[in-house]
């Protein structure tokens, strides 16, 4: 079980986060219209998950603006924004702020999202939803990024995933994903070389 902090109080996050090289879970989740998506629907694109508690806070919202206007200038991408809110307030947000290069998804029927990337809060006054995080995925649905940001009342590191997007893809091998991910956060070595190990990454 992972753990961050909320309002620098200790949180407690059930799973583990998909490891960088690994195939990510597929899902299902409901847009703002009420109808019903999966990841394999964005099959041959790359996909930014911006996972968020709710997009009527501050740090939520301001994420998915700032997601929504480098969405506009990333070649053959997807960028998802994730929570648990209902798809009406999305809606109202989406609304609002003119957004456009974001697709809003609600756990409205289906709760395995957070399960299976590792980000439900487990604890604590935000329990039940999910916490911030952000999950890229190249072309072929391999995970290429993560960041769980270690206080949920804090921005994600927007510049170290849209540099994901950026520079790797379906033709990235899995040695590359290690070796290219920031050292320290999401990049595993063996104790001996800089070779990946087992041609595989994920957090330290």
């Amino acid at each position: 079980m992972a753990k961050v902090t909320f309002k620098g109080e200790p949180v407690s996050v059930k799973g583990e986060m998909p490891a960088a090289g690994s195939q990510a879970p597929d899902f299902v989740l409901t847009k703002t219209d009420f109808s019903d998506i999966s990841l394999s629907d964005f099959s041959g694109k790359k996909v930014v998950l911006n996972i968020f508690p709710s997009i009527e806070t501050l740090v939520c919202a301001e994420s998915v603006r700032r997601f929504n206007q480098a969405a506009q200038d990333l070649d053959n991408t997807v960028v998802l924004g994730i929570s648990r809110d209902l798809p009406f307030a999305h809606q109202r947000f989406n609304q609002k702020e003119g957004i456009d290069s974001v697709i809003s998804l609600s756990e409205l029927r289906n709760l395995e999202f957070g399960e299976k990337y590792g980000v439900r809060i487990a604890d604590g006054p935000l329990s039940g939803l999910l916490c911030r995080a952000v999950v890229v995925l190249d072309e072929k649905g391999r995970v290429i990024y993560t960041e769980l940001v270690s206080e949920i009342g804090r921005e994600p590191d927007y510049d170290a995933a849209l540099e994901a997007v950026r520079t790797m893809g379906a033709e990235t091998s899995f040695e590359e994903v290690c070796t290219k991910m920031p050292t320290g956060e999401h990049a595993r070595f063996d104790d001996t070389d800089d070779t990946c190990d087992d041609g595989r990454a994920g957090k330290i």
